[in-house]
């Protein structure tokens, strides 16, 4: 599928091949440009209005993360998602998360509890399929402020980097009927385990939520067979 835009400005008092690099990351984590989406160089040149060096910079950036395949002299693609790949940042996820969780909900479960609930509330009041982006951003705050509060945020960019085909199986299961509510309700219990100062409790429910995606991993893959490598 081949996607023509309009004309987008840059900041031009920054790097610009960064910021394709940002845009071109953020399409395709979120599904807007979906997997075998050929992106043309010359396309992305006119609509950025840049010259082809930032444009091959930010796709060799890309094709580093997994996220595209360069066929040298014929075309560049969006690649398909791994599922061996998001599998490992799931272990990866769990392995971090599960043992945050439960340090914080021994140590600082009051106030670790009431900045999960602020950033819950801020998600409940997206919760429509009108606003899945704002939705996605509230979800990486309430686990990104795990790191935080852990003292380990130094971790959260490699696991960010590391997660793109985890990300991009979560946005085709995110608009799934119930989907929204069932995140929604893992951040409350979450929540209340982490405030109940009851440690075991805190990590079986963050792994039910970390697990979600992955448990129907078979459903995704028939439903989008063309988008997903095996």
């Amino acid at each position: 599928m081949k996607v023509n835009r309009t004309q987008f400005a840059l900041d031009r008092t920054r790097q610009v091949a960064p910021q394709i690099l940002e845009i071109l990351r953020s399409r395709i984590l979120s599904m807007d440009l979906t997997p075998t989406t050929v992106l043309s160089r010359i396309a992305l040149q006119s609509e950025f209005n840049v010259s082809q060096t930032p444009v091959r910079d930010a796709l060799i950036r890309l094709e580093e993360e997994g996220l595209v395949e360069v066929y040298p002299q014929y075309a560049t693609v969006v690649a398909k998602i791994d599922i061996d790949h998001a599998a490992q940042a799931h272990f990866l996820r769990l392995s971090i998360e599960l043992e945050a969780v439960r340090r914080l909900t021994l140590e600082s479960p009051a106030e670790t509890a009431q900045v999960l609930e602020r950033i819950l509330r801020q998600q409940e009041a997206v919760a429509s399929p009108d606003q899945f982006d704002q939705f996605d951003s509230f979800d990486r705050d309430f686990h990104r402020a795990l790191f935080e509060r852990s003292g380990i945020l130094g971790l959260w960019a490699t696991v960010r980097r590391l997660s793109v085909h985890l990300d991009r199986l979560r946005r085709l299961n995110l608009p799934m009927p119930g989907k929204l509510e069932t995140v929604l309700a893992d951040h409350r219990a979450i929540v209340e385990a982490v405030r109940s100062g009851e440690p075991e409790r805190a990590v079986a429910a963050m792994r039910k939520h970390l697990s979600g995606t992955l448990s129907i991993i078979d459903f995704i893959c028939e439903q989008y067979p063309d988008f997903v490598q095996r």
